[in-house]
């Protein structure tokens, strides 16, 4: 049996003697190398990344509404007997949209019709009278007024009735359509919805600081989308009040014909002063997935950096982050190009 005292007596010249085995021999070597560092060098583009004091914009919410909307309604109380238009079609000034079958103010109008050609009978037989001495002058006035009278009414029953036709105002798109054939045409109750896409405007509220400088005709760039390219409008309307709650002015910009589409959603740039923006050139920016990216050239290698990018001026675009001024950005980075690889700068 062993105990602790000569445990701990055989243990320690072992570990002692392991020590000594362990420091005679020499350090294995561990350096670690960059497969990136063994590609051979790439001939790139370079350019230095430098701010510059530009003007800023500050981007209000809008949407694009047509300058002609026109919510038909009848002015009658019947059955809808037609209604050719659909929804999306287009339509020309004066086209039939709606016929509302009124058979009490065709029956209003043949009894107008009846008094009016009685008094017209009546009259002829008075003046006829009066020429022989056999009526008078005030009888003769009083058919006359009776006639009036009748004319009067013959129009308001033919007014009457032209409501029950529904004709295009101008010439535009059917954006809404609340009815059916065979339904009850009330009178106040909105039946379709006509707009004009001739003539269509960005509409959006703008702080009333940004909108003192603005007058009527000044130009402003609108964002559609992402996709498209910025159109500039024309300010057709400023409002002379600014709303009390939002201390914003409502502003009306006319848009170039065939730009957008009513009910839009789009993107008013309005001049705010002037800040310094670090721009380089769009080509030195790719995307990988939702990330945005470029390749600087530090000590003769690509250096990859996430960055994040804001607007677009010209060929340029802005980095707000990742960058610094004065750093050498690679200029169209060929696809193959991997962090750390080596760079040839050309001219």
């Amino acid at each position: 049996f062993f105990n602790m005292h000569s445990v701990r007596r055989f243990l320690l010249p072992a570990a002692a003697l392991a020590l000594l085995v362990g420091c005679g021999k020499p350090a294995a070597s561990a350096v670690a190398t960059d497969p990136a560092a063994a590609l051979p060098p790439a001939k790139v583009r370079v350019a230095v990344a430098r701010a510059e004091n530009l003007p800023t914009a500050t981007e209000i919410i809008g949407t694009v509404r047509p300058l002609q909307r026109a919510q038909l309604a009848a002015k009658v109380m019947g059955t809808i007997d037609e209604l050719p238009a659909t929804l999306g079609q287009r339509v020309a000034a004066g086209d039939l949209l709606v016929k509302i079958s009124a058979l009490e103010i065709t029956a209003r109008v043949a009894q107008a019709q009846s008094q009016l050609n009685s008094a017209r009978r009546d009259l002829e037989r008075e003046r006829a009278l009066l020429t022989k001495g056999a009526s008078t002058a005030d009888m003769v006035r009083g058919l006359e007024d009776r006639l009036a009278g009748a004319q009067a009414m013959v129009r308001e029953a033919e007014i009457m009735l032209g409501y029950a036709t529904l004709r295009a105002p101008f010439a535009g798109v059917i954006t809404e359509k609340h009815v059916l054939p065979g339904d009850l045409a009330t009178p106040g109750l909105p039946l379709l919805t006509l707009e004009s896409t001739q003539h269509l405007r960005a509409e959006g509220t703008i702080p009333e600081k940004a909108a003192a400088s603005l007058h009527l005709g000044d130009t402003l760039t609108v964002l559609l989308d992402d996709t498209s390219a910025p159109v500039t409008g024309r300010i057709d309307e400023i409002s002379a009040a600014a709303d009390a709650i939002s201390r914003s002015v409502l502003v009306k910009i006319a848009l170039p014909a065939g730009s957008a589409r009513s009910g839009q959603f789009v993107r008013l740039q309005v001049a705010s002063g002037n800040s310094d923006a670090l721009l380089v050139p769009v080509s030195a920016v790719t995307r990988f997935g939702q990330m945005e990216r470029l390749f600087i050239c530090e000590q003769g290698h690509a250096v990859l950096r996430l960055v994040k990018t804001g607007r677009v001026t010209g060929e340029r675009i802005e980095i707000l982050s990742g960058l610094n001024p004065g750093e050498q950005i690679i200029l169209a980075p060929p696809a193959v190009l991997r962090d750390g690889q080596p760079v040839t700068p050309q001219s």
